[in-house]
């Protein structure tokens, strides 16, 4: 970091299980990517060619060359996967993780309405060629999962091969994990925590009220996705307490300026103590 300060958070180091921030580029063109990376390689651990853009986005195997040449590793998103699927092209899609030298894959079910069994056998094939990210969640807003399915869904997706599962939220953060305002669905979270440990899920969070909730609730080292370029560097000073909005979260407050300590009720008359 460029100069020292106290009480902040410890943050994990690369390559890391925790604290795993997944970037989604949504067709950045060779030159923009270069620029996203001089700031944003430190904080960024992989990142997704959101939805199908790879299909149509130019000069696709430069692009891949400059992420591979900062050491980030990058994969096709969830819906690339689903369309090769409907189309009965399993094969071929794993064809084409060969040809573009891909490490990861996801394995998703937010488009189509894909039973659980053949989904589980799709991450069985692929992680045996490659690292599997499989998503828990539907694009469908109208579409509600229960919370024991979510749970369901997310330990058998992992017994089956895969290294984490996501929790969907689509790149604008308004289905699954949470309403159509953004809202959290805070009651959904803290049950799948009960069961999922919490290294093995990454949250899509695209919006900035979503990190902070997961970051409070959580701490520095939550896996959090769909961030966008422009706001990796943003997040990081979330995660680290060094923006308005977590700034007094990670401070021991009985260490700090006492100018700045929060004043402690007396008892004494007059003041609203709180009754018993």
């Amino acid at each position: 970091m460029n100069y020292n300060l106290s009480q902040l958070p410890e943050r994990t180091d690369k390559p890391r299980e925790q604290g795993f921030t997944m970037v989604m580029d949504k067709g950045l063109s060779v030159r923009e990517t270069e620029d996203f990376l001089e700031v944003g390689a430190p904080y960024t651990d992989i990142v997704k060619l959101g939805w199908a853009t790879s299909y149509v986005t130019p000069n696709l195997k430069r692009k891949l060359e400059v992420y591979k040449e900062a050491g980030i590793p990058v994969y096709f998103g969830g819906t690339l996967f689903e369309a090769f699927i409907i189309r009965n092209q399993f094969d071929d899609y794993r064809r084409l993780l060969s040809e573009f030298d891909m490490e990861y894959a996801e394995v998703s079910d937010g488009s189509i309405d894909l039973n659980h069994d053949r989904k589980l056998d799709y991450i069985r094939e692929l992680s045996k060629e490659v690292k599997v990210l499989s998503e828990v969640g539907s694009k469908d807003a109208e579409k509600i999962i229960p919370p024991y399915k979510w749970i369901s869904q997310m330990r058998t997706e992992l017994e089956a091969g895969a290294i984490k599962v996501i929790g969907e939220a689509r790149e604008a953060g308004n289905v699954g994990l949470f309403r159509s305002t953004g809202e959290v669905r805070s009651g959904l979270v803290e049950e799948i925590l009960t069961q999922i440990p919490f290294e093995k899920i990454l949250w899509e969070a695209p919006q900035k009220a979503q990190q902070v909730w997961f970051i409070k609730l959580l701490g520095a080292n939550v896996n959090l996705g769909n961030i966008a370029p422009n706001e990796i560097v943003s997040l990081e000073t979330i995660r680290l307490g060094l923006r308005g909005d977590t700034f007094t979260h990670f401070l021991d407050m009985d260490n700090v300026d006492p100018d700045f300590r929060p004043e402690k009720p007396t008892g004494k008359p007059g003041t609203s103590m709180p009754r018993g």
